[in-house]
């Protein structure tokens, strides 16, 4: 088939793929393409991307252009998409026959054909957006001082409205304007500041160090080759199984970044989102399981390729895993080529081409959470990089800056492991959210590569909500993938996973299988049949998990009775890091988690464990250590590093304790009872089930007792802290209706606040699973947390108990604020919603309107950036049209006391549209802030207001009014806000 006939035969899939975020970026990137490739000229480029023109109606236009240009210009097309599509947007379509190689050797050609500096400014346009985005000060900067701007031509550039790739694009559209000159000194610009690879090297580097690059890649790229976060997959390619995880600025501003929050692997080092520059630390950090390793491994594998990081001469990687093992004091040049690679030539001009160019050199360090260490700023200093000090002396003052100033370093941990004495020091913080729902599709097809197998387990994912909600971990993502016969055996009256306890449970079974199959087939006794190995790696992950260990020598598994047999299960796997750079074998859980289940599974199955075990390890909602919690159940754990026998760091980490504790709440559910009692007698499971429920009720009843006496005239709220959202997973984890019931019996407010709580859609399952137990309706506060459409689905269940939803950045599409509202019709008591900074598109506005129309009760709309239209997406309708469907749906309302519409192209149309609302209606506040109304619309609000004394304030800030006509109207009408 002719990449013409591929075009048409699929251009509502093309047009889907592109649009569905919401965001133009996606359409820009393939202009950018065919402009660089010379497949459209630069009045066909003008024509497609017409301001104001919704993305749909522009990308229609595009391909209208392209099949009317012939079928080489479709096949480059078929290309772009191919290039600038995320995988989970690629799945289902054809791309043809387009090949790498074709594409640049037109590229090639159209250079040569091309020598002015405004021809150089279009073949080069993909990489001049890519290089510009972090780098829009200083090329401004120098186009206004040689005179090639102005300061309105500046302004043009700095529109809020536009991403840092948009500002970027602008300004190559800018100077293209000015003609030949400018371009000249802007390209000029980059070849002072850029001089790819290595942009800020005055010289050719030494050969020595040329030949330590090759080497340091090569190595790098062993390492990086396959997928190591789980140790018993090293037969995957990282580049087969690699899937895009969602990666946003900690901040969470709606200024920092897109409306659609997505960042790219390159912006972890790059200048967006910086808080401090003259901090040189960027901290990716998020909860066990959210791909923190698999991405900062993806980034080494790209250096290595030199596919990205251009800017990085050398890139050294480090293991904070084997730091903390490191017992002797190093100084940074042993650190350097100890820990990574080794040179063949002359190490003094090697590092010291280190010491010259800090700026060229990148340090990561893997899993900060993991270090044995905890910074203060009593922290020795230390600023000399040939003189020793210990290892975690060396990395504080990496990190802070006294020594390697200039050194860009990415760290990845856990949130709750950087102290705030480390957080002074950040350059910036991102944070991993895991899978989107298209990651989860492309993950599991990647890792089945036969289609009819992933397909049935997608299906098995999409009728088990819950279970969906859990595989945007990708850690739980990999277990179903890999115990997917376990999965889709769960037949009729067979329970399917619904909790994080039944996927580790899921993978037990798994393992032990795979090694029972070899001898006989397991019967229902599976647990007791393998009790002695579940014993054995229980101790040893108990012990390790008290002494923040997490790797073990062969004594310390001797010690708790591993036997070789055990270690074949395959849970434990051998260390490479330090297995190779010791003479004996070093091991450790697969994953920190499957330790984590180890430790809950020794809890619950050992018999003669002490009876303060289950209370001491729910006393951590305080993080307070507890010294005697480690020497009556966890023990001492000893690490043999070079026949020194030493004792390690007893303060064990909360974080790795509070997810055993959930473990132990699961297995000790009565849905699991059954297939633990042949291991455990029955009295002593009830028994510790019983100190579990006591332990959650007194820990919920402490969260309760701590909500302060509501102000007069206000509500009473509850802030609820992360422990709070912990003891909610505990709960859940044991699914006894009767346990959440009582517990929800005792929380009596009005208003419950979980911002900035990083509630993804596990939270989401677990706190519907309680709160659709309270006994009053209560406000759930949502802002600033990853739920995503998954999360809201898994909300659903509790909505008949909330008469107001906040769930302003979420990341929530318009397919999850359909279930949404297609939910909260239903519910009685659903009175309000707001949804600000999402990625909300002209496609829900019907919904609105639906919701409105059918709930003559509803208060209060917040919806901002949300274009509005009551059409089919293949219509162009601008806001107006959405504000009057959204006045037709309120007319009736006799409940609406506050509506906003801020930022959403509203102009007078839309604004006498809605003067009947405050005419007619209980409307107490409009906003209608940062829209495109004139006077003429104001003069009809003015005229309504008039009829009103009601309403108490239209605010109108950021509308197309002078000066002078804002001070005319306040003084008309004081109601207004300008």
């Amino acid at each position: 088939m002719s990449a013409r006939q591929l075009v048409l035969r699929q251009r509502a899939e093309l047009l889907r793929a592109l649009c569905c975020g919401g965001s133009s970026e996606g359409l820009e990137s393939v202009l950018d393409l065919l402009l660089s490739w010379g497949m459209l000229f630069w009045e066909d480029y003008q024509n497609v991307r017409v301001p104001g023109r919704t993305p749909c109606a522009n990308t229609r236009v595009l391909l209208d252009l392209v099949y009317t240009k012939g079928d080489e210009t479709c096949r480059l097309l078929l290309a772009a998409f191919k290039q600038v599509l995320p995988e989970a947007q690629r799945a289902g379509l054809s791309f043809g026959n387009c090949q790498t190689a074709d594409i640049e050797n037109t590229r090639d050609d159209t250079k040569e054909l091309h020598g002015t500096a405004i021809q150089t400014l279009q073949t080069d346009r993909p990489g001049l957006v890519r290089r510009l985005r972090d780098r829009i000060e200083g090329a401004l900067e120098v186009l206004l001082h040689t005179g090639s701007f102005t300061p309105s031509d500046c302004d043009e550039v700095h529109l809020p409205l536009y991403t840092p790739s948009q500002q970027a694009r602008r300004l190559l559209d800018q100077v293209r304007s000015k003609g030949e000159p400018a371009a000249k000194v802007l390209l000029q610009y980059f070849q002072q500041t850029e001089d790819h690879p290595s942009p800020s090297i005055q010289e050719a580097p030494p050969k020595e160090c040329l030949s330590y690059q090759k080497k340091l890649r090569s190595t790098v790229s062993a390492q990086s080759h396959f997928l190591s976060t789980y140790g018993g997959t090293s037969s995957l390619s990282l580049e087969d199984i690699y899937t895009e995880v969602q990666l946003e600025l900690a901040q969470g501003g709606s200024e920092a970044q897109p409306q659609t929050g997505a960042l790219g692997l390159e912006d972890v080092v790059g200048l967006v989102g910086t808080l401090n520059q003259e901090a040189d630390t960027v901290l990716v950090s998020g909860e066990a399981g959210s791909g923190k390793s698999t991405l900062l491994q993806r980034l080494h594998l790209l250096w290595a390729r030199g596919a990205a990081l251009h800017d990085f001469f050398l890139l050294f990687p480090f293991s904070c895993r084997r730091l903390s093992s490191e017992q002797r004091e190093l100084s940074l040049r042993e650190l350097l080529f100890l820990h990574c690679c080794w040179p063949d030539g002359d190490q003094d001009r090697i590092f010291q081409f280190i010491l010259d160019h800090p700026h060229l050199i990148l340090f990561t360090f893997d899993g900060l959470d993991e270090l044995m260490q905890s910074f203060s700023d009593s922290e020795q200093r230390h600023c000399c990089p040939t003189q020793c000090a210990p290892v975690p002396t060396l990395l504080f003052n990496l990190l802070q800056g006294s020594l390697m100033k200039g050194v860009r370093k990415v760290v990845t941990s856990r949130p709750e492991a950087v102290g705030p004495t480390l957080k002074r020091y950040l350059r910036k913080e991102l944070l991993l959210k895991g899978f989107s729902p298209g990651g989860i599709d492309c993950f599991v097809r990647k890792h089945h590569r036969d289609p009819t197998v992933a397909t049935r387990v997608l299906e098995s994912l999409r009728s088990n909500t819950a279970l969906l909600g859990l595989c945007h971990i990708p850690v739980f993502c990999w277990i179903v993938s890999k115990c997917y016969k376990e999965l889709l055996g769960c037949g009729e009256g067979e329970a399917s996973p619904q909790t994080i306890t039944d996927v580790y449970l899921m993978i037990l079974q798994h393992f032990f299988q795979r090694r029972a199959s070899q001898r006989n087939t397991m019967g229902i006794g599976w647990v007791q049949e393998h009790q002695d190995t579940a014993l054995h790696l229980g101790q040893l992950a108990m012990e390790g998990l008290g002494a923040s260990c997490y790797v073990f020598t062969g004594t310390e598994l001797q010690k708790c009775a591993v036997t070789e047999e055990d270690i074949c299960m395959g849970f434990l796997i051998r260390s490479k890091d330090l297995s190779s750079s010791t003479n004996c074998k070093h091991y450790e859980f697969l994953h920190i988690t499957m330790q984590c289940f180890f430790a809950a599974l020794y809890i619950v199955l050992n018999n003669n464990l002490d009876r303060s075990t289950i209370p001491k390890l729910f006393q951590l909602q305080d993080r307070q250590p507890q010294p005697g919690f480690h020497r009556m159940c966890l023990g001492h754990c000893l690490i043999q590093q070079e026949g020194a026998l030493k004792e390690a760091n007893t303060a064990a980490e909360t974080p790795n304790l509070q997810i055993t504790a959930t473990f132990v709440s699961g297995l000790l559910s009565q849905r699991h009872r059954s297939l633990l009692l042949l291991s455990c007698p029955g009295p002593t499971l009830d028994r510790k089930s019983k100190q579990v429920v006591t332990c959650l009720s007194k820990g919920m009843q402490k969260h309760f007792k701590s909500i302060p006496r509501p102000v007069e005239g206000e509500k009473k709220s509850m802030h609820a802290m992360p422990g709070f959202v912990w003891l909610i997973k505990c709960i859940h984890e044991m699914q006894d209706s009767r346990i959440a019931r009582d517990t929800m019996a005792k929380l009596e407010v009005e208003h419950l606040k979980l911002t900035y709580c990083n509630i993804g859609p596990v939270e989401c399952t677990a706190l519907a699973y309680v709160l659709q137990h309270l006994r009053n309706p209560v406000g759930l506060q949502l802002d600033y947390n990853y739920v995503g459409d998954v999360g809201v689905e898994q909300l659903l269940p509790c909505l008949h108990v909330c008469h107001s939803v906040y769930l302003r950045h979420n990341n929530i599409s318009d397919e999850g604020i359909r279930k949404l509202i297609e939910k909260g019709i239903q519910c009685e008591r659903f009175q309000k919603i707001a949804l600000f900074n999402n990625k909300l598109t002209d496609a829900c506005t019907e919904c609105f309107a639906h919701l409105l129309k059918m709930k003559q009760n509803f208060l209060s709309l917040r919806i901002t950036k949300l274009f509005l239209c009551l059409s089919q997406c293949c219509n162009n309708i601008s806001g107006d049209k959405g504000a009057e469907a959204i006045a037709n749906a309120l007319k009736d309302s006799q409940t609406l006391v506050w509506l906003s519409l801020v930022d959403n192209g509203v102009g007078s149309a839309g604004a006498c549209a809605l003067a009947p609302l405050i005419r007619n209606s209980t409307l107490e506040e409009l906003w209608l802030t940062k829209n495109c109304i004139t006077r003429t619309g104001v003069e009809c609000l003015i005229l309504a207001l008039e009829s009103n004394t009601s309403v108490k304030a239209v605010w109108l800030r950021g509308n197309e009014l002078s000066p002078e006509e804002v001070e005319e109207m306040t003084q008309r009408e004081p109601r207004l806000t300008f």
